[in-house]
């Protein structure tokens, strides 16, 4: 049986979902884009253009979400479906969009460069428990204006996972989808067999900017996943108790999923988020907090009842270093988001409230995802009944270690974690060198790189993604990427 963690009876998610509805239709949300403005009013919504101001109608709402699908399916560069992100499926994707990085020399957190991403994307390829990749953080040694979709070009380049990342302003969008579709080989390819989501977030309280709603349009226009990122502060920019914050959050992403549907019907959408519990003592957003967390699980449980994929920032800490506190929190999160059955889990490697990438503890989390993913499977019954057979066995060999019962389930009922994760006895640690766990995750680290192998992608559609980001990189007064000299 499948182990399930729930926090909400369906009572209060109705509840919820009632009280979210009334607020888009008598409170309503402001929305900065004239075009998304003018679709709203061609479906019924009142708007103030003066304003900027929306209320919806309950026949928009249900029209939206009576054309959401249920199911995102996503695709690796090669065209292989590796996610299916509907009922409990679980997935873990990094955390993305960071400023800094960990430096793993230093220990110091320092603004990243285009070598640690792709050190980065190289790492991720070949971490078995990660299914996707992220834009993780944001390379600092290129124009800011070409920072969204340098980081999908190298992610494309040295990764073959999907990728979940986004855009800071209206014109990347389009560069970012020339990329994708290269990558694919045309614009319904691309449709088919989605490479990419993309993250976009409402601004709290109730309201979206000209970007984020323009992104939105665009992904709903060419079929690319979109999931809403809604952000209520408990407390701060958000009622103070976790009921109220999940009402404004419910509010946010429903609106959310309105835009996309009115735009295309059928367009793959994820119901997702980064809400905190606001810490009014540092005035910080600890996504390690255990109400960071019950936040997350508890809007999975309100986009389940709605018959739609869910996603979280969950499995990440607060900490400045891989230390207890990042061992605390990440775990526990990752163990709650994956008994809530979150389908895309975002968050592995991350530190210092969403702002800082590790690879040192990227590769420790993902020692994390994969005891967790075995978690979620249970306990199920393998040959085990009726028993009086093994114990005989046992009882007659004085152990079971070679019995044809160990070797067919030992590898499939035990996870077995790499060489990160200390299972030795004390002696043998001493003799290895009484590493601790950032010295074995450097070591891996090492070891990952060394063993990397390229993508399969074709040398032309390698030369097509070069000579998209480089015309980009142009008209920014860029001669040449970073990338090229490594």
């Amino acid at each position: 049986m499948r182990p399930l963690f729930r926090l909400l009876s369906d009572e209060l998610i109705e509840r919820i979902i009632s009280e979210a509805r009334d607020i888009l239709c008598n409170l309503g949300m402001e929305i900065h884009n004239d075009g998304v403005l003018s679709m709203l009013s061609d479906h019924g919504a009142s708007v103030d253009s003066e304003t900027n101001h929306v209320h919806f109608t309950a026949d928009i709402i249900d029209k939206a979400l009576a054309a959401a699908p249920d199911s995102v399916k996503l695709f690796d560069v090669m065209g292989r479906q590796t996610h299916d992100l509907t009922g409990h499926n679980v997935y873990f994707t990094p955390g993305s969009a960071a400023i800094n990085i960990l430096d793993p020399h230093s220990g110091e957190i320092r603004k990243p460069l285009t070598a640690d991403y792709v050190e980065y994307a190289k790492i991720v390829s070949r971490l078995d428990n990660i299914a996707s990749q992220s834009t993780a953080f944001i390379p600092s040694d290129v124009h800011e204006k070409i920072s969204d979709s340098y980081r999908l070009f190298l992610s494309l380049l040295y990764c073959e996972k999907p990728v979940v990342t986004g855009a800071f302003t209206i014109d990347a969008f389009d560069v970012m989808k020339d990329l994708l579709v290269a990558v694919r080989g045309s614009t319904d390819a691309l449709a088919a067999k989605p490479l990419s989501i993309f993250s976009c977030c409402p601004t709290a309280p109730l309201k979206w900017s000209d970007v984020t709603s323009q992104n939105l349009v665009d992904c709903a226009k060419h079929f690319i996943p979109v999931e809403y990122i809604s952000m209520p502060l408990s407390g701060f920019m958000a009622p103070v108790t976790l009921v109220g914050s999940l009402v404004q959050h419910t509010a946010e992403t429903l609106s959310g999923v309105v835009l996309s549907q009115l735009t295309r019907p059928g367009t793959p959408v994820i119901y997702g988020g980064s809400p905190a519990a606001f810490d009014v003592r540092y005035e910080t957003t600890p996504m390690g907090a255990v109400e960071t967390q019950m936040i997350d699980c508890a809007y999975n449980e309100i986009g389940k009842y709605l018959n739609l994929p869910t996603q979280a920032y969950i499995a990440l800490s607060d900490a400045k270093q891989l230390d207890a506190q990042a061992g605390l929190e990440t775990s526990m999160g990752a163990t709650l988001a994956a008994l809530a059955g979150i389908n895309n889990i975002s968050g592995p490697g991350m530190l210092d409230f969403e702002s800082c990438q590790s690879l040192e503890k990227l590769v420790v989390d993902n020692e994390i995802c994969g005891m967790t993913l075995r978690l979620a499977r249970g306990i199920e019954p393998k040959e085990d009944f009726p028993s009086q057979p093994i114990f005989e066995e046992l009882l007659r060999e004085k152990h079971l270690l070679i019995a044809n019962h160990t070797r067919k389930y030992l590898q499939d009922e035990h996870y077995f974690p790499g060489a990160v994760i200390d299972r030795a006895n004390s002696s043998r640690w001493k003799e290895e060198g009484s590493l601790t766990i950032g010295d074995r995750a450097k070591s891996e680290i090492a070891k990952l790189l060394g063993g990397y192998e390229p993508t399969g992608l074709s040398d032309d559609v390698l030369a097509e993604m070069n000579g998209l980001m480089k015309t980009e990189a142009a008209k920014h007064g860029m001669d040449s990427l970073p990338h090229e000299d490594l």
